[in-house]
């Protein structure tokens, strides 16, 4: 999501609805590229185990270990695969995208905890016109995803799939990417700003998402992450207003999942600062995000000082 910055109060900007803002652009077709096989299963359904055959053992992150936090802390590049309109990664090829995100992520490396550097790709984008479903997002391309998901791995990344789903629902969308929402290095992002309602149209109003639909999709990751012995898989709620999660007391965190309530906006560093104390996101088990904007920021927060916020955010994005 972008957004931009109407007033420096942060409790008025969440309060009344006018902290960031983000524009559509237009989303990728549907593409006859292949998914990624899913994680086999460690036994052969022929065969029990035995002492010369020994089961293998379940999958891992990328960088070692089956949980993210507190183990690790994330530090992601977001954007969409079109271009840089949407985002710093459409600024070059998926590989130079993840070769520059683990450049940043080591400038974090003295705050205490091993990083795990991440790519954030919008999948399906929201729409200003129907789009070809009629419901004002994008289907999402599988081979963007797949050449991005190439190019996390190469660098031992996690690549997580976000999601704009218009007049439609989070769910659904999901569940068309679910080869790859059942890899253990794939993780999932949600923007309640890109969730319309019947006869809303993405970029008029900002969206909002129940607690009803959020556990809806953690509790479909949770089957995912115990059918296929998957690591804590990366579950991140994007959120820059109170009314767009409106009863956030009622989400559930899930075990498998390591859940992120994730701070968006640009703006000065004391005004984003404000905004992410005002909206006192939850503790463990849920995580925290902030993220950070190349060019909207005014100045761009530096690692020293984004990792002197308190509480620390387990999550920072560059957009």
């Amino acid at each position: 999501m972008r957004s931009r910055l109407v007033s420096t109060a942060a409790t008025a900007l969440i309060g009344a609805g006018l902290f960031g803002a983000a524009a559509c652009s237009g989303g990728s077709g549907t593409s006859g590229a292949p998914f990624p096989s899913r994680p086999q299963s460690s036994v052969s359904p022929s065969a029990s185990p035995t002492p010369t055959q020994p089961p293998k053992p379940p999958p891992s992150l990328p960088r070692g270990g089956r949980l993210i936090f507190p183990n690790f802390r994330v530090v992601a590049y977001y954007g969409g695969s079109d271009g840089p309109g949407l985002g710093v990664l459409g600024q070059g090829t998926p590989d130079q995208a993840a070769a520059a995100v683990e450049r940043t992520a080591g400038l974090y490396a003295f705050a205490g905890r091993p990083v795990q550097p991440a790519l954030e790709l919008i999948t399906t984008v929201a729409l200003a016109y129907p789009g070809p479903d009629g419901i004002y997002t994008s289907r999402g391309d599988p081979a963007a995803v797949q050449r991005y998901l190439t190019a996390a791995r190469a660098h031992k990344e996690l690549l997580v799939l976000d999601f704009q789903p218009g007049q439609g629902d989070f769910l659904t969308q999901i569940k068309r990417f679910e080869a790859f929402v059942s890899q253990p290095d794939v993780g999932i992002a949600i923007d309640p700003e890109w969730h319309m309602r019947p006869g809303q149209i993405p970029g008029t109003v900002f969206g909002s998402s129940t607690a009803a639909s959020i556990n809806e999709v953690s509790a479909y990751l949770r089957g995912i992450v115990i059918k296929y012995r998957l690591p804590q898989k990366l579950f991140i709620v994007h959120q820059f207003q109170e009314a767009m999660l409106p009863d956030r007391p009622l989400i559930l965190a899930r075990s498998g999942l390591a859940t992120v309530f994730h701070a968006d906006g640009n703006a000065d560093p004391r005004t984003k600062v404000q905004v992410y104390n005002a909206l006192a996101f939850p503790g463990p088990p849920f995580a925290r995000g902030f993220k950070l904007f190349f060019t909207r920021d005014t100045p761009l927060m530096t690692p020293q000082q984004t990792m002197a916020i308190t509480p620390q955010p387990d999550l920072v994005t560059y957009q």
